[in-house]
């Protein structure tokens, strides 16, 4: 039987024990290869080996943690490398289930991952995309004040127009109560509606499109609850499962967004898998190697040394202000060798006449003129009579 679900977001009266028994379900999604902040400035969320210290607020036997995909952002070299990192995470982080979408699915397929993730970190996939062989659904069991409780976490892609389908996702019934819980790709904001009255016989509708922050799409009080997954790491969506008043009554579900903030323990084993992958960026040359971009009209980065003569004393502010040593801030990260990093700590990263390396071009290490001001080639040699460019 499928579980009832209480007004979400309200909490229940702890009992006579003082202590409410609870079951947590953990969710991540559109990750994006959003594997670290930045770190260029203070209060930022999210970051792998940070969110392990929100999982760790529930015990393992009563807790399931899920990622409902989207890895990353695209399939360049570097995000490549970036899934099968990620994959790796999710195992060190204790996931039991990663849904792959369409896209996720042909980059684990060619990195020869469907089958090679680990004993423990199960994959799921919607069912109807050719050539893959994904259970569409995942499931635990549980106990719950002492009530046998099994949660089942399908997938499904709304692109087939039909929600028939979407029933027979899930196990046959059994002696344990049975959460269900869809993780749906693609409805539209204007079906939602027409998508949750068809689906009564779920609990929990995770939508896969969703804004940084997760939170609940809706009227809280409805059935199945509809909630988002959220996307860069920055949260982490908690869906608590509380038993009901009476003792074989309907279960309550509320959910929340947990905050991956800066002060929380960082895991070590994920430290040093992402030293491990800057190591994998340094031995691919992907800096030096990155695909570049012609400038228009013929411009050209010439450096912050070709300003000083008439712009002096702008040029004197400059070389002491952080901006100006930002490519050593990399060094100090050992973060020098990514391109998502390096872009913003040089000149024209990727444009010919650029940033290529700090032996090769050492004149556009650092943020200088030309980041805010384009490419200073015809600027300096008319004079200052043309202005610098822009390259949009």
């Amino acid at each position: 039987m499928s579980v009832g679900m209480g007004p979400a977001g309200k909490a229940m009266d702890a009992g006579k024990s003082g202590k409410e028994d609870v079951l947590t379900v953990f969710i991540t999604g559109n990750e994006l290869g959003a594997m670290k902040p930045c770190g260029c400035s203070g209060g930022q969320l999210g970051g792998l080996s940070k969110r392990g210290a929100v999982f760790k607020a529930a015990e393992k036997t009563r807790r399931v943690i899920v990622d409902t995909g989207g890895l990353v952002a695209n399939d360049s070299e570097q995000d490549l490398i970036k899934f099968n990192v990620i994959i790796r995470a999710l195992g060190l982080l204790g996931y039991d289930a990663a849904n792959l979408t369409k896209s996720d699915l042909e980059i684990a397929q060619n990195l020869g991952l469907i089958g090679n993730v680990g004993p423990d970190l199960k994959l799921v996939a919607a069912p109807g995309i050719p050539d893959v062989n994904l259970p569409a659904r995942f499931g635990k069991r549980m106990t719950l004040e002492g009530r046998p409780i099994r949660v089942e976490i399908a997938s499904f892609d709304a692109s087939s127009g039909r929600v028939e389908p979407i029933e027979k996702l899930f196990g046959p019934e059994s002696d344990a109560a049975t959460l269900k819980i869809l993780i749906l790709a693609g409805p539209r904001a204007d079906e939602m509606d027409t998508f949750v009255e068809k689906t009564a016989f779920l609990d929990c509708v995770i939508c896969t499109d969703s804004a940084e922050m997760p939170e609940i799409i809706g009227d809280p009080n409805r059935r199945p609850l509809v909630v988002s997954a959220g996307r860069l790491g920055k949260y982490v969506g908690r869906l608590r499962i509380s038993p009901g008043r009476k003792e074989k009554g309907p279960l309550k579900l509320s959910f929340s967004a947990v905050p991956v903030s800066e002060d929380l323990l960082e895991d070590e084993a994920l430290n040093e898998l992402y030293k491990h992958y800057q190591q994998i960026l340094m031995a691919g040359g992907l800096v030096e190697n990155l695909p570049r971009f012609d400038l228009p009209d013929g411009l050209r980065y010439m450096g912050s040394e070709s300003c000083k003569k008439c712009h002096k004393y702008a040029y004197e502010k400059w070389k002491d202000l952080k901006h100006a040593h930002a490519y050593e801030t990399l060094e100090e990260a050992g973060a020098d060798y990514d391109p998502e990093c390096v872009v913003c700590h040089v000149v024209g990263l990727k444009y010919e006449s650029g940033f290529v390396g700090p032996d090769k071009t050492p004149q556009f290490r650092g943020v200088g003129c030309e980041n805010c001001h384009g490419p200073g080639s015809e600027h300096v040699l008319s004079a200052g009579e043309a202005p610098a460019g822009s390259v949009g």
